[in-house]
């Protein structure tokens, strides 16, 4: 591989480690920036064959793979953990409703600011 390539996945691993540390501390400006940074790293990555690479940057390679998993599943537990907390808080908020004859009506939950589209 050239030397070109083996920067640009430092490059890459290094940013998939910024973007976790910004995700934890919260820091959302920065975050999309690192995002945007790393997009556009990989959209001029080209590895065609990843078995035809060295070992030390095989090992890199599958390490990018592990750590991009894992801000993955720290991106995926944080939207869900958002998605219970709206549902518990719209259900808690809910004020009693009822029909014109004067009964209560069960509420759906109602007001969910998230709904984890994009």
């Amino acid at each position: 591989m050239n030397a070109a390539v083996r920067q640009q996945l430092h490059q890459l691993h290094e940013l998939i480690l910024l973007e976790r540390q910004q995700a934890r501390e919260l820091q959302l400006d920065a975050l999309q920036e690192t995002v945007q940074r790393k997009e556009q790293l990989l959209a001029g990555l080209h590895l065609d064959d990843v078995d035809t690479l060295a070992t030390e940057e095989r090992e890199l390679v599958e390490r990018i793979r592990f750590d991009n998993r894992r801000n993955a599943y720290l991106l995926w537990s944080a939207l869900n953990w958002i998605r219970q907390s709206m549902e518990f808080f719209g259900r808690k908020s809910r004020l009693d409703s009822y029909n014109p004859q004067g009964m209560k009506i069960q509420a759906g939950v109602g007001g969910r600011l998230l709904s984890g589209r994009i």
